[in-house]
């Protein structure tokens, strides 16, 4: 049987579900566009191909390799786009909670479903049909669950609104002894730069006690502070509007010393390694074309508890 365990987002990671980039499929049309950064590159031409996006998860897998972690990839679905593995499902404590995604998603529950049955039936939940939420909105940080959210009124015009309220109440009456705190996001159908599509689009903890985050990316002032005062303005890193828009924030951990980042990100990557962070540098910047990158490709089953 499948151990799970996930109690933050940089414990030494054991075992990942890493999503795949073979048999994607065409270039969508501007109406199949989930997003406006992939809307964007779809009107412009320049929407990433096949071989250049195997090629960059090729990359992150041989990191995992590197570091001795267990993957597990999707069943290919034939000319469908299986990336971000993230939206799927994720991992709090010993659970695997089953994401309510977009209808026309939900093949790639399917793709993993070997992998869910190695784990304990009655560890693995699936929300009720009025609870939206996705992996990308949700990051555990040892007594906290974060959890992205929209409040708007026309929350339900908003392709980019991927968790509701009745998605964070669920999880704070599936976790009670949990400090589950949303975060309102700012959201846009049509310009990138002003959409974040998940948390990790303008938020994520790094190491024990950092982390990146981008301030124009919350609508209250208050929740942004709220990270502020949790974790210390002096272990924050600031990212700017395109840095955002680039996907600095969605990089992803390995272990507390270690984060696996997109080779351009400069700024960020310095910033890291000041700090005493091994970074792990590879080319995602295709991928990132359809607003996700990192921490969106990948579903963390186990991290050594701290």
């Amino acid at each position: 049987m499948l151990s799970l365990h996930i109690s933050d987002e940089t414990s030494l990671l054991k075992e990942v579900v890493l999503g795949t980039a073979q048999n994607n499929g065409p270039t969508p049309t501007a109406e199949e566009a989930y997003d406006p950064k992939s809307l964007e590159h779809i009107l412009a031409g320049t929407y990433p191909v096949e071989e250049d996006m195997v090629r960059e998860m090729d990359a992150f897998a041989a990191v995992f390799e590197k570091y001795h972690v267990k993957v597990y990839r999707p069943e290919l679905i034939e000319n469908y786009n299986q990336i971000f593995s993230r939206d799927i499902g994720f991992v709090i404590e010993d659970t695997f909670i089953k994401a309510n995604i977009l209808p026309d998603r939900e093949r790639e529950l399917d793709a993993i479903q070997y992998v869910i049955d190695l784990m304990n039936p009655a560890k693995v939940v699936r929300p009720p049909e009025n609870v939206h939420i996705e992996g990308g909105d949700v990051m555990l940080w040892n007594d906290h669950i974060f959890i992205g959210t929209y409040k708007g009124s026309d929350y339900k015009n908003y392709i980019t609104a991927r968790t509701n309220m009745d998605g964070v109440q669920y999880i704070r009456d599936l976790f009670p002894s949990k400090i589950v705190k949303e975060f309102d996001l700012v959201k846009s159908k049509i310009e990138a730069r002003d959409n974040a599509l998940h948390l990790d689009c303008c938020f994520q903890p790094v190491g024990k006690d950092k982390g990146i985050i981008y301030k124009s990316g919350f609508r209250e002032e208050s929740d942004y502070m709220y990270l502020v005062n949790l974790f210390g303005m002096e272990n924050l890193f600031h990212i700017t509007r395109d840095e955002m828009y680039d996907m600095n924030s969605n990089v992803f951990s390995i272990a507390p010393d270690v984060v696996v980042s997109e080779r351009n990100f400069t700024r960020l990557n310095t910033w890291l390694r000041s700090q005493g962070f091994t970074v792990e540098e590879i080319p995602y910047a295709e991928i990132a074309k359809q607003e996700g990158l990192l921490r969106c490709s990948t579903l963390p089953l186990l991290r050594m508890p701290q």
